[in-house]
């Protein structure tokens, strides 16, 4: 896998054989799921798929963020409560997961339900010295941490330069983040020492991760733009709080979708939400799509692509039949996707299957290698 903790593929060596950990950042519900947040799902279904097939016992967990500063925001703008709205979004987002064929993880937690975890980690980070309290604020103090822009591969400079650091005459310095902050009347709120308020962003995932996986775990994967702030704050935070040398060892995540090389964002207003795709076409045309590049390349977005991927599995279900039994599939074919889950190479083995397969060999071989990744 590529890591990106040392910026080079490595050797996956797990730290216990017999229970594999992962983690990956899931959606923050305020709006219905885009083309671009496909991509991670797809990616790390097929790495859970692959690891499975590897490990006896995979933990594959994938949060839900049901309370942020965009749902507040967002429910404000409907005027529906924020749980309404996230209730609404999450049922969307479970729906789109089905569509493209994508199976459960093993647990999928939410934000909301894990308050108490998130209270009892700010508080182990501000007795150790990690983080103060201001105004019933509470950030974690950066420059307490060394490692610091490790995974960005940058320094402090770099990367508060190059961001949107949150102003605030809260913090001692502009760098430190927060991981507690007061709700206004009209806004989610709970108790804490610190005051009626809500938990940080990146806090969530901390907490989240350190329930089902421990302290340490294997995997943790999530879309590029996650690198700086998200994932660097967890390791800070993780780190910090449970005195660890190490938080992930795998740091895996996925490049950006783009339509005509720009970057599909909400901001961008160029967004193509799944479920508009669900009565068009099948998901496996748009999982297959989202698995033509290989994850650490931008994948462009258009009408080719997509009617390429629509006449491949025409072509291929061609040959399909519900009678014919699961088959081994050759370490050869899988080849490809122990190296760094290179799906184009996997895609590209699967049509010379197919040729053999219409002409009737290894049906059974070609059906069951399309099944495991999620296109039959």
């Amino acid at each position: 896998l590529t890591n990106n903790l040392t910026n080079k593929k490595e050797q996956f060596i797990p730290k216990n054989k017999n229970n594999i950990g992962m983690y990956v950042c899931g959606p923050t519900v305020y709006d219905d799921p885009h083309i671009g947040n496909a991509r991670p799902l797809i990616i790390f279904d097929i790495l859970f798929k692959l690891l499975k097939k590897k490990f006896e016992s995979v933990t594959y967990v994938r949060n839900i963020t049901d309370i942020d500063d965009k749902i507040i925001k967002s429910s404000q703008e409907q005027k529906i409560s924020t749980k309404e709205l996230t209730e609404k979004v999450t049922k969307s987002f479970l729906e789109d997961c089905k569509f493209l064929n994508c199976e459960n993880p093993t647990h999928q937690p939410k934000a909301t339900e894990h308050i108490g975890l998130m209270i009892e980690m700010i508080n182990e980070l501000i007795k150790k010295g990690y983080a103060y309290e201001n105004e019933s604020h509470v950030y974690f103090e950066v420059k307490k941490f060394s490692d610091y822009g490790k995974l960005s591969n940058k320094n402090l400079e770099e990367l508060i330069a190059g961001s949107r650091v949150e102003i605030s005459e809260n913090k001692k310095n502009s760098e430190d983040f927060v991981l507690w902050k007061p709700s206004n009347d009209n806004e989610p709120s709970w108790d804490s020492p610190w005051g009626k308020g809500r938990p940080g962003w990146h806090l969530e995932c901390s907490a989240m991760s350190k329930k089902f996986l421990g302290e340490e775990f294997d995997i943790h994967g999530g879309g590029i733009d996650l690198i700086f702030p998200h994932h660097e704050n967890e390791i800070a935070q993780s780190r910090c709080a449970n005195d660890t040398k190490a938080f992930a060892n795998y740091w895996v995540h996925n490049a950006f979708i783009t339509m005509s090389n720009e970057k599909m964002a909400k901001s961008q207003g160029n967004i193509l939400k799944i479920k508009d795709f669900r009565k068009k076409m099948s998901g496996q045309v748009i999982r297959l799509a989202l698995m033509s590049a290989h994850y650490k390349q931008p994948l462009d977005w258009n009408e080719k692509l997509i009617n390429d991927c629509q006449n491949t599995l025409d072509k291929w279900y061609r040959i399909y039949s519900p009678e014919i039994k699961n088959a081994d599939i050759p370490e050869v074919i899988l080849k490809p996707l122990y190296e760094d889950l290179n799906t184009p190479g996997y895609i590209a083995n699967l049509h010379q299957l197919y040729e053999k397969a219409s002409k009737g060999q290894d049906q059974d071989i070609f059906i069951s290698a399309c099944k495991f990744i999620g296109l039959f």
